[in-house]
């Protein structure tokens, strides 16, 4: 193969064969081609696209750079979700307890925050002793044990994905949507899945900012999903303003614990019980939504959802009942009358990063104390000096995360 030649191919807008995809991505992988010819390529695809068999051919053969989780059929399917992030979306807190409840397997592996989207690991990171690097036998242990884990992702699985994003990540390709759907889908598929559900989320603090591309996503990565015979859903669900009251990761857990007994903010609830609901029909689990939704309520309502949860987390280690610190509180009040007009989720987001809440570089410690409650939502009319926002921040911190917030919560008359 000449890297050369299948560079100057995509760039040219000519279709690679699954043979040049898989030499390039096989060499890649092995040190055999550099990374700026790879980088190259990765250009190419952002400025040409790729169709959804060559999309489809760079998952598998991403996929094939390392191991697959292997599960014996003991008759509970193996299933996740994936969301693209967000500010505020814990949904994987609840979502992966409430599924095992439901015997399903979850083999759960997620990432940390780097930019304004929070990360799951680093909510879970704020339970004092919670292991957030199992290995994969560890993985397979707990999953068949407990019914499900979250955890990051070992090295073993899908390294020339973690190869190409780190490259895509200084080379402005991030936002391309087959490099994004192989990115997604070669690490969802490694956890040898039966079905997967995915939440694209669209707005002000979403990676797609409209719908349309949104849906553009979705669609490639069902598609996607769908060749490599994984039964998968797709939902678009709104990121215009925080899911859920709490933004920071001690209070994110704190409001996942809520949820979990029924009692969190109706809209967090709502889009997991969306995607719980999806899982239960692809497994056929339940007959219709009705029925899916009642199930998913049984467990709430009789607490196994949370003591699952619990024990989740004490099989990695975790303490649920050692103190979670929070940092001291202050109120951002509005200067004006009027209504919500708009929130720049992404800059509340931002918020937390100067709180230290997130991450500017990965390297960066996470305080987990620190974070945001929101307490107006979109279009709620408010009064001059009516708080907005209650931080949980140290005071060295409020100024310019009080900015920040102000600058995100347009209010207006109209």
């Amino acid at each position: 193969m000449n890297p050369v030649v299948t560079i100057a191919k995509k760039r040219d807008g000519r279709e690679l064969s699954r043979a040049e995809i898989a030499d390039f991505i096989g060499g890649f992988a092995t040190e055999k081609i550099p990374d700026y010819q790879m980088a190259a390529l990765a250009m190419a695809i952002y400025l040409r696209g790729m169709t959804t068999a060559e999309t489809a051919a760079l998952t598998d053969e991403m996929l094939g750079s390392g191991r697959v989780l292997q599960w014996q059929d003991d008759g509970r399917p193996v299933v996740d979700k994936h969301s693209t992030g967000g500010v505020g979306d814990k949904t994987s807190l609840i979502l992966a307890p409430l599924l095992a409840c439901c015997e399903l397997r979850v083999p759960m592996l997620s990432g940390r925050g780097l930019g304004a989207t929070g990360g799951t690991l680093d909510k879970l990171e704020a339970i004092p002793g919670y292991r957030t690097n199992l290995d994969t036998d560890e993985i397979g242990t707990l999953v068949n044990s407990i019914g499900c884990v979250i955890t990051g992702a070992s090295q073993e699985l899908a390294p020339a994905d973690r190869k190409l994003y780190a490259l895509r990540d200084v080379t402005a390709t991030v936002p391309s949507i087959p490099l994004i759907t192989a990115s997604i889908m070669s690490k969802k598929l490694a956890e040898g899945l039966n079905s997967l559900v995915l939440d694209v989320k669209w707005g002000s603090g979403a990676f797609m900012k409209s719908a349309a591309d949104a849906r553009a996503l979705a669609n490639s990565l069902v598609s996607t999903g769908e060749r490599m015979n994984v039964k998968t859903v797709a939902h678009v669900t709104d990121m215009n303003q925080p899911l859920g009251r709490m933004c920071g990761n001690a209070l994110e857990v704190n409001e996942s614990l809520d949820c979990l007994v029924g009692k969190g903010p109706a809209d967090l609830w709502e889009v997991t019980e969306l995607l719980a609901v999806e899982l239960l029909l692809l497994t056929q689990r339940a007959p219709d939504a009705a029925a899916a939704k009642e199930i998913l309520k049984g467990h709430i309502t009789s607490g196994r959802a949370l003591a699952k949860f619990a024990e989740m987390v004490a099989a990695q280690g975790g303490d649920l009942d050692a103190p979670r610190p929070l940092a001291p509180t202050a109120e951002v009040l509005s200067e004006r009358v009027g209504k919500i007009r708009s929130i720049d989720t992404e800059q509340l987001g931002l918020a937390i990063i100067e709180l230290k809440g997130g991450r500017k570089v990965l390297s960066d410690k996470v305080d987990f104390s620190t974070g945001l409650e929101m307490l107006v939502r979109l279009g709620e009319r408010v009064e001059r000096g009516q708080p907005l926002v209650k931080l949980f921040a140290h005071p060295q911190q409020r100024e310019v995360a009080e900015r920040l917030i102000r600058e995100a919560i347009a209010v207006a008359e109209e």
